[in-house]
């Protein structure tokens, strides 16, 4: 059975890229425009990794994951890795302290590294 993977990230490019790469890889993928959407599909829960944007409307990445450290899902949610332009931010550390279990650096991904670090996730 295909591993599920959800995509919470409000730019459309980068959701995109990311769910065609993964849905190539075999992963099963849902995707979400921002934080308030994928809080409601995360409460189903059942996603074996969660690749979630920092800066995003209505609720960040941070709010996203004080709520889900709130919430009682239907099924189990695996591992939440943060997506970022950002290396360097103080955002990071406050979310890795928050429940994110990693971060990747979206500006440095290629298709084929996106596929070995969601795998390596999975391990």
């Amino acid at each position: 059975m295909a591993k599920k993977v959800l995509i919470v990230d409000d730019d459309l490019y980068i959701r995109e890229l990311y769910e065609e790469v993964l849905k190539d890889a075999g992963f099963d993928v849902n995707t979400a425009s921002d934080g308030q959407e994928g809080i409601d599909k995360m409460k189903d829960g059942g996603y074996d990794l969660i690749l979630l944007d920092v800066m995003m409307p209505k609720v960040d990445g941070l709010g996203v994951l004080k709520q889900m450290g709130e919430m009682q899902p239907k099924a189990p949610n695996g591992k939440v890795i943060l997506l970022t332009n950002l290396s360097h931010d103080p955002v990071i550390q406050q979310a890795l302290d928050t429940g994110a279990a990693s971060f990747m650096i979206k500006a440095d991904l290629t298709p084929d590294q996106l596929i070995d670090k969601v795998n390596s996730f999975l391990k």
